[in-house]
């Protein structure tokens, strides 16, 4: 079993479904290649299958003289899946509504019509389909058009976002529909996406080697937040320079550089020229927290991303896990561990 494999979309080796090996679909990335979720000649497990991913729906198959077969390939690394959707056909989907994550949609090849919320929008080569959770959504697929899928949860995208801001988030995020792919600013998104498909396909890279996980959706998500209009955009392009905001977020920054390091209060304060009372003061406006929450649950998080991408060949332990990042109570680390995502570490190694 490889790293990847262990973190895929759906586990191969622990399902009774269809997964067989086929000469890949044209237009899949070579990161993908290796990583099919189904194949297969039934609309019923295809909608099924398929709706793993996109959430529930309805799946009509359209004309073609071919018999029809349907194929995703795809990875998830924690919050964060990149696939590749291809029906053969042209194919209609209903959403009622979609389910509680984003899903950026772009067409390979061909074309794609939306009814997005009662609005018309198209899904072409240049032209990415940004669908927001709760979406009542109607896709018509052309003939030959391969959906290339980003799929973020939301929590995550929240949860970056705040840190983006320097502040809790306190309204929903809620993107526009259409996302031109050839704009200056697009380079982000492809950059982004390109980095996530060689860590993915390169053996000895961070993700692989279960260190990389993490950052690598960060980039994903802030790089989806800078670059497509959304309710939030404007409050991240005019962060105000002055007050507790920017003080939360110099300390943010500080923090995120210094993970794995002991740092103390004095540390942060000395680091961006504020005094301890200031930066909690700005915590507590803007995060409802304290500095030192705040850098005890995103060493969790990191945490996490270890244990869930450790392979037994490595040797990773609950205890070492917690030592490198920073907890040397491992009956603390544990508890604090359980409280925050519902399960204990041992559980996430495991799995």
């Amino acid at each position: 079993m490889t790293r990847v494999s262990r973190l895929g979309f759906i586990n191969t080796s622990r399902t009774n479904l269809p997964v067989r090996r086929r000469i890949r679909s044209r237009g899949v990335p070579t990161a993908l290649a290796e990583h099919p979720v189904f194949c297969t000649g039934s609309r019923d497990e295809a909608e099924v299958l398929a709706g793993k991913l996109l959430g529930r729906h309805r799946l009509t198959v359209l004309g073609g003289d071919e018999p029809f077969e349907a194929s995703m390939f795809a990875v998830r690394l924690r919050d964060v899946t990149f696939a590749h959707l291809d029906y053969h056909h042209p194919a209609r989907l209903e959403f009622a509504a979609t389910g509680n994550h984003f899903l950026v949609l772009m067409p390979a090849s061909g074309s794609m019509e939306c009814r997005y919320n009662g609005a018309d929008v198209s899904g072409l080569t240049y032209q990415a389909i940004v669908v927001n959770p709760a979406t009542k959504l109607y896709l018509s697929l052309a003939l030959d058009t391969p959906l290339l899928v980003v799929r973020i949860e939301v929590q995550a995208l929240e949860h970056q976002l705040s840190r983006m801001l320097g502040r809790s988030v306190d309204k929903p995020v809620v993107f526009d529909p259409e996302m031109d792919l050839t704009t200056d600013p697009a380079v982000r998104w492809h950059g982004a996406l390109q980095l996530l498909s060689s860590e993915v396909m390169t053996p000895r890279s961070l993700v692989q080697q279960g260190i990389g996980g993490g950052p690598i959706e960060e980039l994903v998500i802030s790089s989806l937040l800078w670059v497509q209009a959304s309710s939030v955009h404007s409050d991240l392009t005019h962060v105000a320079p002055h007050g507790g905001r920017a003080a939360t977020r110099a300390a943010i920054n500080f923090i995120e550089g210094h993970l794995a390091d002991t740092i103390a209060l004095k540390d942060i304060a000395q680091a961006i020229n504020l005094s301890v009372r200031a930066i909690q003061q700005a915590f507590h406006d803007d995060l409802g927290t304290t500095p030192m929450h705040y850098l005890r649950d995103r060493r969790l998080e990191r945490a996490r991303d270890q244990l869930a991408a450790a392979l037994p060949s490595d040797g990773v332990t609950v205890t070492g896990v917690a030592e490198r990042w920073g907890f040397g109570h491992l009956g603390n680390f544990s508890g604090a561990y359980r409280r925050r995502f519902g399960e204990s570490p041992s559980q996430t190694l495991r799995r």
